[in-house]
């Protein structure tokens, strides 16, 4: 779609406020007309795209003109939770698989209903659903408008990282500016000037988060503000060693090691709880927390190993070469190990998990 040259024409009513409004300002017209004419020469091999400018500028015109069956307003959401709003015909492994991609990894947060999920968690369901359905190109007007900044610029480099997973196109349609360093678009069409221009080495420039990992003794206070994000249990051990994380001097993860009886190995320890904030999802901060954690041990001499039953962090994990899959499959009773009811509802036993030890 090399060019555009768009006429929008809008007659005003003859009501009493309209000639009121006219007769003040002294205008004399019968109609409001907009024009927008521009090119966009859309690169052969291409994923994401931008379409920025202030409010008034043509963004949403310009998009629904160009992208008319991909437009993307709003989604219905009717279900008791996403999950179930998510496409028919989608497997489990699929719907988890988008959300974990998007950032959206808060196994609590999938069983809620949209309706009571934050801006933030919102946008991502949002994108996780039309990565899901069937359309290979989807435009997305708003995007990030609704969300606080930071949220925005994480939220943008988590979509960026799902998309080029797929063979899916993105084109974001906001009114802010700060996104683009964050989403590194393929290309940017700025309403503003009207002119296009494409970003190849912009790619190459990511961008730089700071993260600042710090050990603390105040654990409850801490946890209160990470529990309900866990999706194993509420409860913690207060005689665990608790880190937690900042982005850019925000509260954003939490980690916590236990020491463990080990056969073979003395101080063995464990993690006891990980949780990153849903804001800050999709960035690989509990790994590079993790990783932290462990690198501190080591200086202590002791050993480290998790188990964890989370899709992406799995992922990540069997990708980074300082950390060995030591198990995948469910916690075998037996050894002698006393379990009841509460401790198989909220231990690994009964649940599909993978283990992995550092070995850096």
């Amino acid at each position: 779609m090399p060019h555009f040259d768009i006429i929008r024409k809008a007659q005003p009513s003859k009501s009493f406020r309209v000639a009121a409004v006219m007769g003040t300002f002294d205008l004399d017209t019968n109609q409001v007309e907009e024009h927008f004419v521009g090119n966009i020469d859309l690169p052969k091999d291409w994923q994401i795209g931008l379409i920025v400018g202030n409010s008034g500028t043509g963004k949403t015109t310009i998009a629904k003109e160009l992208f008319p069956d991909a437009y993307i307003t709003t989604f219905q959401y009717n279900g008791e939770c996403v999950l179930d709003d998510m496409p028919k015909g989608k497997s489990i492994e699929e719907i988890t698989k988008a959300f974990s991609n998007v950032g959206f990894s808060s196994v609590p947060s999938w069983l809620k209903p949209y309706s009571v999920l934050s801006n933030g968690e919102k946008m991502r369901v949002d994108l996780a659903r039309a990565i899901l359905e069937d359309n290979e190109l989807f435009v997305f007007d708003e995007f990030t408008s609704v969300v606080d900044r930071n949220i925005a610029k994480i939220g943008s480099f988590a979509t960026q990282k799902a998309i080029r997973k797929t063979s899916k196109k993105f084109i974001a349609v906001s009114c802010h500016f700060d996104i683009e360093n964050w989403l590194l678009p393929d290309w940017v069409f700025d309403t503003n000037t009207m002119t296009f221009r494409l970003c190849e080495e912009q790619k190459k420039n990511r961008p730089i988060c700071k993260l600042d990992v710090y050990e603390t003794k105040e654990k409850e206070n801490y946890w209160r503000i990470f529990r309900k994000y866990h999706y194993l249990s509420h409860t913690h051990n207060n005689a665990a060693r608790v880190f937690v994380a900042t982005m850019n001097d925000d509260l954003c993860a939490f980690l916590s090691v236990l020491p463990f009886p080990h056969a073979k190995k003395k101080d063995f320890w464990r993690a006891h709880r990980i949780v990153v904030l849903p804001d800050f999802q999709g960035l690989q901060i509990g790994l590079r927390l993790t990783k932290f954690v462990c690198n501190t041990l080591a200086k202590e001499n002791k050993h480290f190993f998790l188990v964890t039953s989370n899709a992406a962090f799995i992922a990540s994990l069997k990708r980074d070469k300082d950390f060995r899959c030591t198990r995948i499959g469910r916690v075998a009773l037996g050894n002698g190990i006393i379990h009841n009811s509460r401790c198989k509802q909220n231990s690994s036993v009964s649940r599909i998990t993978c283990s992995f030890e550092f070995v850096g």
